[in-house]
C-alpha cells in the first residue's frame, strides 16, 4: 500500500490508495460520529441520519440518487457504528466523479423531507423488530448493554421504538449540524483514483460542512453484568465477555491472537473441546472488539437448552488452561489466520478503504501492511499466556443470553471461576 494523506485547512482528511491495475474505485466518507455520541433521548439518531441522507437532497430525489448510481453499475451504501458513520460507493474509474458528487450532495444538501422521515421511522422500527426476531443478533446488543450499562456505548445502534418514533426533522437537522463537522470527516479512496482530484472533492465537501473538530464522547467503563431474555426457541444463544483493550493499547494485537487461539477457527480450543470432542453446539467462537478507549474479549455459542449449562464452565476452563498451557504451535496457527485475513483483505479496494479510515481515526496515520504483519508476528505464546492470566485475575464478566436458558450457569457462579466474584 502507498497511501497519500492530506489534511485540509478545514480539518477534513483526504487519503488515497492507488491501485493502478484496477478499473474501479472504492471511496467513501467516514464521519467520527456514532451511537456513543448520542444522549439517551437521541438513541438511534446517528442511524436515522444515515437512512435520511439517501432520502433526497436539494438537487436529487431519493429515486434520482438510486437511478444515477445504478445507471453506471455502481453501488452506494452506508452503515452506522458506535464511533463512526460511513457513506461509501464502488464505481468504475470513469464514474468516480459522479460517486463523489452524490455522496457530497447527500451530506451537504439533505432536505429531510417530513414524509420521507415518517416513512423511515416506520422502516427503522421494523428493522428493530427484525433484530428482535433474530436472536443471534439480539444477543450481541444485550451483551453490549451488559458490558456497558447505562452508557451510550452500551445502547443498541438502532435505538428503541420510543426514541425513533419521536425523532423530528429539527432533531435530524440539528444533529448533522452538531456532529458532521469538517474536522471529523475522513474522505478515503482506493483503486483507480487520483489524489489531487480527491483533494478537490474534499475542499468542496468542506465548504458545506460545519466547522470544527470531532465532538467528544463520555469515557467508557466496562462494568460487567447480565441481560437475560427467556424465549421459547430451539436454541439458546449465549454470549460472554471480559474487559479487553482499546484499539491503540499495546496489547491490542495480543488480544486478537488470544481470541483467535481461543475460538477463532476449527483448530481453536473452544471449537475442538465444545463442538468436536463433546458435541455441545454447532456454533462457538471467540472475538476481540476494540474501541478508542475500551474493548472487550467475548465468546458466542448457540446450543440446545439441555447443553446450555455446560458452555460457561468450558469457556472458563479453556481460558484458565491458556495461562500455562498455551503452545507456540497454536499461537503460530492463530498468527497465520490473522495474517492471511489481513493480506487477503488488502486485495479488495473496499477493505483497504475501511482500513485506511479506521487507522486514521484510531492512530492518526495509516499503518503499512509490513507494520501490521510485524505486530502480529511479535505476539508469542508468553504474551498470550500473560493476557489469559489478566482475564482470569480480573474476572468481572458480562453475560447475555436469549432463548431457553433456565440451565445457564449464573453470572455469580461463572465469576467465581475467575479472579473475583461480582454481585
Amino acid at each position: 500500500m502507498t497511501v497519500t494523506v492530506t489534511k485540509l485547512a478545514s480539518g477534513l482528511t483526504v487519503a488515497t490508495d492507488p491501485m493502478p491495475h484496477l478499473m474501479s474505485t472504492a471511496l467513501g466518507v467516514w464521519v467520527s460520529c456514532g451511537s456513543r455520541h448520542e444522549t439517551p433521548q437521541e438513541a438511534g439518531l446517528s442511524h436515522m441520519l444515515e437512512h435520511m441522507a439517501f432520502k433526497g437532497t436539494e438537487h436529487r430525489s431519493a429515486r434520482d440518487i438510486a437511478i444515477e448510481i445504478e445507471s453506471v453499475g455502481g453501488d452506494l451504501n452506508a452503515y452506522t457504528g458506535r464511533e463512526q458513520t460511513a457513506f461509501h460507493a464502488r464505481v468504475l474509474k470513469a464514474d468516480t466523479g459522479l460517486a463523489l458528487d452524490i455522496i457530497s450532495d447527500i451530506l451537504i444538501h439533505p432536505i429531510f423531507d417530513e414524509t420521507e422521515l415518517a416513512n423511515e421511522r416506520d422502516v427503522i422500527i421494523q428493522e428493530i423488530g427484525q433484530t428482535r426476531d433474530t436472536p443471534d443478533d439480539l444477543v450481541f446488543d444485550h451483551l453490549q448493554e451488559a458490558c456497558y450499562p447505562e452508557q451510550a456505548i452500551g445502547r443498541a445502534i438502532f435505538g428503541t421504538e420510543e426514541t425513533v418514533a419521536g425523532f423530528s426533522r429539527a432533531d435530524v437537522s440539528a444533529y448533522i449540524g452538531k456532529h458532521y463537522r469538517s474536522g471529523a470527516v475522513i474522505l478515503a479512496a482506493s483503486g483507480a483514483i487520483d489524489h489531487d482530484k480527491l483533494v478537490e472533492a474534499g475542499e468542496m465537501l468542506s465548504k458545506g460542512l460545519s466547522e470544527g473538530s470531532e465532538r467528544a464522547f463520555d469515557p467508557a467503563r466496562f462494568e460487567g453484568g447480565e441481560v437475560l431474555e427467556r424465549e421459547a426457541l430451539e436454541q439458546a444463544h449465549l454470549a460472554f465477555a471480559f474487559p479487553g483493550v482499546s484499539s491503540t493499547h499495546q496489547d491490542a494485537f495480543t488480544a486478537q491472537v488470544f481470541a483467535t487461539a481461543l475460538g477463532g477457527g476449527m483448530s481453536s480450543r473452544l471449537f475442538q473441546e465444545a463442538r468436536e470432542k463433546r458435541g455441545l453446539c454447532y456454533s462457538i467462537y471467540a472475538f476481540s472488539h476494540s474501541y478508542r478507549d475500551t474493548g472487550l474479549i467475548g465468546v458466542y455459542s448457540g446450543t440446545s437448552e439441555a447443553k446450555a449449562g455446560e458452555i460457561a464452565p468450558i469457556i472458563a476452563a479453556e481460558i484458565e488452561a491458556m495461562v500455562s498451557g498455551t503452545t507456540g504451535e497454536e499461537i503460530a496457527r492463530a498468527r497465520a489466520q490473522l495474517k492471511a485475513s489481513l493480506l487477503m483483505g488488502l486485495e479488495l479496494p473496499q477493505a483497504r478503504c475501511e482500513m485506511i479510515a479506521s487507522h486514521l481515526y484510531n492512530y492518526g496515520r495509516v499503518l503499512t501492511a509490513d507494520e501490521l504483519v510485524q505486530r502480529i508476528e511479535s505476539v508469542d505464546a508468553a504474551a498470550v499466556k500473560h493476557f489469559a492470566a489478566r482475564i482470569c485475575e480480573t474476572g468481572n464478566p458480562a453475560i447475555a443470553a436469549v432463548g431457553p436458558i433456565r440451565r445457564l450457569e449464573s453470572r455469580e457462579r461463572f465469576a467465581k471461576r475467575f479472579g473475583r466474584a461480582t454481585a
